[in-house]
């Protein structure tokens, strides 16, 4: 039919594609279009996603409910408002000149044409589509030299996307350079439609992170929307020049990028269509650059514009903050790893660790990047500030590991480490237990927060439950209320009431982690370690930038005997966060009961000298060095705990504990034949022969007979008496 007259009467046209490319009449009757109905969706229905293993072996839940998730807590306090957060330097691009960037031959390849209507390719530069008898344009109308409004005048094409060519143009009037965004298909009305809605609603979008829209105008038969220029490169482009991108520099776009969606969301509004392309990296900061697929969040007729590879399993249906935090998730996956499949294998799911080497060496961020594209929305972050503070977790994660500096912040969601706040005996050994659980911060926005705080702030757990009844019978609906009485009824042993109260929770609101978090406290008090070790991965998947996490995780793992899982997550705390002491502490224990006593004593070392439990982490250092473990102490070993324990700042007492506790294992080991006699050592003065050491033991124990009375002064003496050598008369 190719070339043949249109049959229509007065028609001066030629069928091309079945179509006339004048009137667009088809060439003979055909049957309806079954072409979908949401603008440009890119892409067919997919599966949905397949179990998921980290590195550490672990799966998260998806959380099987008859209703969709109940907002619960927007965070008003914001993550630091600089791209890196202060943690890193990204190295600002160079500007260039506007007019450099205009391309040179505008023509959109042929790979790119697509029906609007029903998706089908197309060949032609323009025409009407074989398949639907749709009108379409792909040639850029307007020319270097053009006059839009009186105003602007047209230097070239920049570029073209989802609804449009872009146009560099120059304000005659305020001497600055804009954009023009126009319509890809001049003849496609779903377009000029969504160009409308651009012109009644986002001239009043207002970010830093956004590109600004100046204004709406009228050039013959078009619309164009005036835009702010933003010089620099769009994050696909700097991807395929670079290649996957570093770990955190990624991390840090993504981070940053999100106040803009925070933003969008605040305002009732949806990005839709979020990919690399849609990022411009100017100067030292980020920007939405292209805002045509932007809609109203309670927009149900509108077209949805979307890309296969980047858009959620459920945005066909529409799109929403959640599948636009989707797209966030799988923008960062894209601009840090290599993996063939996008749009096929792996269009709605993530490779494993075993097939992208940095999902394996970061954890965190393997766990960030399943949370934020989970199938069921639900499971994904509630919020774009939600998802921003984890983020900046991970991030600050990513920089401590790879520079080897800590790098500490404050949560939001957690108190301090409980051991860092504990008093008392600076000899007494550090075990792993339930008390050394971070408590989850009070939320502010409970309706019965002050009436809580108020009932928590009794010590005596008694007078604390009847506080907190009394607060629930004033405050039926404060979740805090019921939370804190569920952690006190465990405090008490009352494991019933607690885990009534905690079913209860979970029933209303099954992905409040703090749910998850209190019953893992539970069950590690109970004795129930594995049951606890998976609560508490459960909560490191909703929340992968908390080091609470991390470190109760690690609590649990090493109660169950999972000592590589401990020492994991120990030495990870420890690293990012030196505050978080209980870190330290753990991985010197987990290392000891590997029988790495080096290590053991390494970890002991992070412990900062600010810290209040610096002493009794020195104390633990000499056991460390000096006690039993499955292979002796060396002498260096021992000379290093006497070093250790002669710097230490403790009563005479104490000291005089460490002392000896030193001397009787090398006296042990030597008469074991364990250490050979001599040599250069030398501890507390003396050298390590049976007579030095016998007299050394002898005067430590006399000496601290003096400072004490009675029963144990008598059992000092004893000891001394047994102890000191043999003399012959």
């Amino acid at each position: 039919m190719v070339g043949t007259r249109c049959p229509q009467k007065d028609c001066t046209g030629t069928i091309e594609d079945g179509y006339c490319n004048v009137c667009g009449h088809a060439a003979e009757k055909r049957p309806p279009s079954t072409g979908t109905s949401a603008g440009l969706v890119a892409g067919r229905n997919g599966t949905a996603s397949h179990s998921v293993i980290t590195g550490t072996g672990s799966s998260p839940i998806s959380r099987q409910t008859n209703g969709s998730r109940r907002s619960r807590r927007t965070s008003s306090r914001t993550t630091r408002k600089q791209l890196g957060a202060g943690l890193i330097t990204l190295p600002e691009l160079p500007s260039t000149d506007p007019e450099k960037t205009v391309l040179a031959d505008a023509k959109i390849p042929e790979h790119k044409r697509f029906c609007s209507n029903c998706d089908s390719p197309l060949k032609r530069d323009l025409g009407f589509c074989g398949k639907c008898g749709q009108k379409y344009s792909f040639l850029p109308s307007l020319r270097p030299g053009d006059l839009v409004n009186g105003q602007y005048e047209v230097k070239g094409a920049l570029a073209y996307g989802g609804l449009g060519w872009i146009y560099l143009a120059f304000d005659k009037l305020l001497s600055r350079y804009v954009v023009l965004k126009g319509l890809l298909n001049v003849h496609d009305a779903s377009s000029a439609a969504a160009a409308v809605a651009e012109r009644q609603f986002l001239a009043s979008v207002k970010h830093p992170n956004i590109v600004g829209i100046y204004n709406f105008v009228q050039h013959a038969s078009e619309g164009f929307i005036v835009m702010e220029y933003v010089g620099g490169k769009t994050l696909k482009q700097i991807r395929q020049e670079r290649g996957p991108l570093p770990a955190a520099e990624a991390v840090a776009y993504m981070h940053r990028i999100l106040a803009a969606f925070s933003y969008l969301h605040s305002s009732g509004l949806v990005y839709c269509d979020f990919k690399p392309e849609n990022v411009m990296l100017e100067r030292d900061d980020v920007k939405l650059i292209d805002m045509g697929g932007v809609r109203r969040a309670d927009d149900t007729q509108g077209d949805i514009y979307c890309t296969a590879g980047y858009s959620a399993p459920e945005a066909a249906e529409g799109p929403t903050p959640a599948s636009d935090l989707y797209t966030v998730g799988r923008t960062l996956a894209v601009l840090l790893a290599d993996f063939r499949g996008l749009t096929s294998d792996f269009r709605y799911t993530l490779p494993s660790p075993n097939d992208v080497p940095v999902f394996a060496e970061q954890e965190s961020l393997y766990r960030l990047l399943l949370k934020a594209t989970a199938h069921n929305p639900d499971d994904r972050f509630e919020n774009a500030d939600e998802m921003a503070e984890q983020t900046l977790g991970v991030l600050r994660e990513i920089v401590a590991l790879s520079t080897g500096h800590a790098r500490p912040a404050p949560s939001l969601l957690f108190g301090v480490d409980p051991l860092a706040l504990e008093t008392g005996d600076e000899a007494k050994p550090v075990e792993p237990d339930a008390r050394y659980v971070p408590p989850p911060l009070m939320d502010t926005s409970d309706p019965g927060a002050r009436a809580v705080a108020g009932a928590i702030a009794h010590a005596d757990p008694q007078k604390r439950l009847a506080a907190l009844l009394l607060v629930r019978e004033q405050s039926p609906r404060s979740r805090e209320a019921k939370l804190r009485l569920a952690a006190t009824y465990g405090e008490i042993e009352s494991r019933a009431q607690a885990d009534k109260l905690l079913d209860e929770l979970a029933s209303e609101d099954p992905w409040d982690w703090r749910v998850q978090w209190l019953r893992g406290r539970m069950r590690l008090a109970e004795g129930k370690f594995a049951e606890a070790q998976k609560d508490f991965d459960q909560v490191y998947f909703d929340l992968p930038g908390e080091l609470a996490s991390n470190l109760a995780l690690g609590i649990a793992a090493e109660r169950s005997g999972n000592l590589e899982l401990a020492g994991r997550m120990y030495d990870l705390v420890s690293r990012v966060d030196d505050n978080y002491v209980s870190g330290a502490f753990g991985l010197s224990r987990s290392a000891l009961a590997r029988d790495d006593r080096a290590t053991s004593a390494a970890a002991l070392s992070r412990v900062p000298q600010s810290s209040s439990i610096y002493i009794r982490s020195r104390v633990e250092t000499v056991r460390v060095l000096a006690g039993p473990a499955k292979t002796p102490p060396t002498p260096a070993d021992l000379e290093n705990a006497a070093r250790v324990a002669e710097s230490l700042s403790l009563d005479l007492f104490h000291r005089g504990e460490i002392e000896s506790e030193i001397l009787r294992t090398a006296l042990k080991l030597l008469l074991k034949k364990k250490l050979k006699p001599g040599g250069a050592t030398r501890l507390f003065g003396c050298s390590l022969q049976e007579k030095s050491l016998r007299v050394a033991l002898e005067r430590t124990l006399r000496s601290m007979a003096q400072l004490v009375t009675g029963e144990q002064r008598i059992e000092l003496v004893e000891q001394a008496n047994q102890i000191r050598p043999r003399t012959v008369i």
